[in-house]
């Protein structure tokens, strides 16, 4: 046990989740983080102890966090070796890029799994010591995707939407115990995740459009200082963190005009990669898609992504075959 307060980043291993785990780290607090591949999980925390500028210490704690019985233990480990939480930020995630015809059932059962129950049940599982000591944050990391539809990533959307209600569900029914929820409603950012996004129909000309919009200074956002304003606001006891400009203002049109934002948005997915006429192909990571493009291109209009990808241990779970 230890007298800093104990934050729990699931899916801390790599990309946003490393640097909120950093940030909090940086901060003072105990940080345990969770990840599925131990061996990513090792890299990721062994860098952090090593980077954290600050008086925190890390543990990392290897977790499946779509098995309701791994998620359960995992709380019940925290609490016995490190105390219990008092701030949980839940960021896994999983993206399938590529058009409603090539995805699966499996790929919706993903994305719902991971980025809507792992919430859900992790938030349950801290609750009761929370509301009992009348103090504690959870702070949920959705997507500008679960509140404006996004072409070409129905799971993804699926599941964030499901997330953003719950997230601000929670906020509600926590009113006046102490305990608060924060709903993170990040626009894209250059942490590398297209390079372990999922691609699928035409893999090489989904990730041609798919990668750039990731990566581009002026279409996605500086990964470390959102992570700093996530973690302010989670702090904090926000209702609601909107990052960008660009994301409030899709989220006001689509509130002004939802008709016609779904409108549009139907005529910009008819601008993207069908799906193929073939049987399906199985789904290829960004980085064997990109391989498959052979695009210098895309390759330049991605560099500031891939970028990231170094920098936030995205590369690591290419080498070891691990999921966001």
């Amino acid at each position: 046990m230890n007298n800093a307060p104990v934050a729990l980043v699931a899916g801390g291993s790599r990309g946003l989740g490393w640097l909120i785990a950093r940030e909090l780290l940086q901060r003072g607090h105990t940080v345990a983080v969770c990840a599925r591949d131990a061996a990513v999980l090792a890299e990721s925390t062994s860098r952090l102890a090593t980077e954290r500028h600050g008086p925190g210490t890390v543990r990392g704690y290897p977790c499946d966090l779509t098995d309701p019985t791994q998620v359960t233990d995992l709380v019940r480990r925290v609490r016995e070796e490190l105390g219990p939480v008092e701030v949980l930020v839940t960021v896994a995630g999983v993206i399938q890029v590529g058009p409603e015809a090539a995805t699966t059932e499996a790929d919706f059962r993903a994305s719902v799994d991971t980025m809507l129950w792992a919430p859900i049940r992790l938030a349950r599982e801290v609750l009761p010591e929370m509301r009992a000591r009348g103090h504690g944050r959870i702070g949920t990391i959705t997507s500008i995707g679960g509140v404006v539809p996004a072409p070409h990533l129905l799971p993804y959307t699926t599941a964030k939407f499901g997330a953003v209600g719950f997230s601000e569900g929670l906020a509600v029914e926590l009113s006046g115990t102490g305990v608060t929820s924060t709903t993170v409603v990040p626009w894209l950012m250059r942490t590398g995740s297209h390079e372990n996004a999922w691609f699928v129909g035409d893999q090489a000309r989904e990730y041609a459009w798919f990668g750039p919009s990731a990566s581009l200074p002026l279409l996605a956002m500086n990964a470390e200082r959102a992570a700093r304003r996530i973690v302010d606001g989670v702090l904090r006891g926000r209702p609601m963190v909107v990052l960008t400009p660009m994301a409030k203002v899709a989220m006001r049109v689509h509130g002004l005009a939802p008709a016609t934002t779904v409108r549009a948005l139907g005529l910009a997915a008819r601008l993207l990669p069908s799906a193929p006429d073939s049987a399906t192909h199985p789904a290829a990571r960004g980085h064997e898609a990109a391989r498959r493009l052979g695009s210098r291109t895309v390759g330049a209009l991605t560099a500031f992504g891939s970028r990231g990808a170094r920098r936030y241990q995205q590369r690591s779970a290419q080498r070891t075959g691990g999921d966001r």
